[in-house]
């Protein structure tokens, strides 16, 4: 049975931190790209961060980039995403996704949930 379960969320101020996991099980870790979306209220769902299945590849979303850091314990099958200098328009559902990169095969995560207000 697929799992990925996120953990992590909650209120902070304006400039603070929150480092968020994922910890997944039932399938093979390294053989999928990992990510972070989140999804405002009234909002489509976007994405944050990827990470290569070894780790190396990082990408970013413009509205987080130099203050998201997003990485993977293969070892632990596990992904996480620091995130620093939080501002209000972060808040949102953060989702945990693993990509196949092929034949469409993607998991989702049931989310956390993330308030950034003072």
């Amino acid at each position: 049975q697929v799992q990925l379960v996120e953990s992590g969320g909650g209120l902070v101020e304006p400039g603070g931190s929150l480092r968020l996991s994922c910890t997944t099980s039932g399938f093979v870790f390294t053989n999928y790209v990992m990510k972070w979306y989140r999804q405002a209220a009234g909002k489509e769902r976007e994405l944050v961060a990827s990470v290569g299945r070894v780790g190396r590849d990082r990408r970013y979303s413009n509205a987080v980039q130099g203050r998201f850091t997003i990485s993977r314990d293969n070892a632990r099958d596990r992904v996480t995403l620091q995130m620093n200098s939080l501002k209000p328009e972060d808040t949102g559902v953060y989702y945990c996704h693993a990509d196949l990169g092929r034949d469409g095969i993607v998991y989702w995560g049931q989310g956390t949930e993330v308030t950034v207000s003072s």
